[in-house]
């Protein structure tokens, strides 16, 4: 739930920062609007009542039943993935969605409908943005996952699937933005300035998830770290973590722990690479949302963000817990991805920084 919560988190706080940079970039004449024709005044539709009483039955039947349902919240995963839930809470939560809708339309009701034309900017399609990321990064994520882990998928291909844990931060990060490219295209979105908005974006949206990988203990913590400290102003937890109380109950039992979940611990330190990128991305943003006012060439940015996130990424594997491939030098997932995007950054720079000179 944890790291749920923080991937929740980042996504709502990521939107608003999506949609400051939209707005500043239509105010500097980077964006045009498009026309769409609505219908105002209309009654609720049988469809709408319906599709809001269904989202309302789920809502109720699992989130609110996982709090009213004995012992549901020892195991939240295994209780959202099965078919039990709480039958009456679904029924009154469909019936306050569907109500809310109906009302809503009510309010707006006209006795004779109109067509009006209004206009879209792309600070208006964020929550559709926002929505396809995650869609298809988490199902990235997880493909890239499998392909990272190909003999543990094998033995359980449905089990690894339907899993909450086992995402690949780059498997997310591709197939969301192939998503996000088409989304832009249809609708007449200027990419290569959506991409510059997108930049502080992702790397905020990285920084806060790496804080429930933390917190949760998820599994993406680094090698055995059993030398002494630096320095010994440096806290424990800097240097070394056992993660107790992992959300993978990996390790070995801590004695005194009562239940059968999250009672373990590693049985020996490792770095705590987590925390290592909340707060070396923490800073990589802030490095360019201050760069993001002053750099006026297009696409710059966001090159400047994929040599970040490569060199970041690349670096953090040399620590990290992690399958290596059998080739040459032995490099894991990331580390071939994270130099895939180092070298595109440097052409994209590149790139950008001549058809900048050609037209000036």
């Amino acid at each position: 739930m944890t790291i749920g919560f923080f991937v929740a988190l980042s996504f709502i706080i990521s939107a608003w920062i999506l949609s400051i940079e939209l707005k500043r970039k239509q105010g500097l004449g980077s964006f045009i609007y498009t026309e769409e024709k609505i219908k105002i005044g209309e009654p609720a539709s049988l469809s709408e009542l319906v599709i809001n009483a269904l989202f309302g039955f789920i809502f109720g039947y699992k989130i609110v039943g996982a709090f009213t349902v004995p012992d549901a919240l020892n195991d939240p995963q295994s209780f959202l993935l099965s078919s039990h839930g709480n039958f009456l809470s679904g029924m009154l939560v469909a019936l306050l969605f569907g109500g809310l809708k109906w009302w809503e339309k009510k309010k707006q009701q006209l006795e004779k409908p109109e067509e009006r034309t209004i206009r879209i900017w792309p600070h208006d399609r964020v929550g559709d943005m926002v929505i396809y990321a995650a869609l298809f990064g988490f199902l990235g994520a997880k493909i890239f996952h499998n392909l990272e882990n190909w003999n543990e998928f094998t033995k359980d291909p449905i089990g690894s699937l339907i899993s909450f844990s086992g995402l690949t931060f780059y498997g997310g990060l591709i197939c969301a933005g192939l998503a996000i490219y088409w989304y832009a295209r249809k609708n007449k979105i200027t990419f290569i300035h959506l991409l510059d908005a997108f930049a502080p974006t992702m790397m905020f949206a990285y920084a806060l998830g790496r804080v429930g990988c933390q917190i949760s203990g998820d599994g993406d913590w680094g090698i055995v770290n059993t030398n002494p400290k630096p320095f010994t102003w440096l806290p424990n937890f800097l240097w070394s973590y056992q993660y107790p109380h992992n959300v993978l109950s990996v390790g070995e039992r801590i004695p005194g722990c009562v239940g059968e979940q999250f009672c373990n611990q590693l049985p020996f330190p490792v770095y705590p690479t987590p925390l290592y990128e909340v707060i070396v991305c923490a800073l990589l943003f802030l490095v360019i949302w201050v760069l993001r006012k002053k750099i006026k060439i297009p696409g710059l940015l966001f090159s400047i963000y994929l040599m970040m996130n490569g060199v970041e990424r690349f670096l953090i594997e040399k620590i990290r817990v992690d399958t290596k491939y059998d080739l040459p030098f032995h490099p894991t997932q990331a580390e071939l991805i994270s130099l895939a995007l180092f070298i595109g950054g440097v052409y994209m720079f590149y790139a950008c920084n001549k058809r900048a000179k050609t037209t000036a």
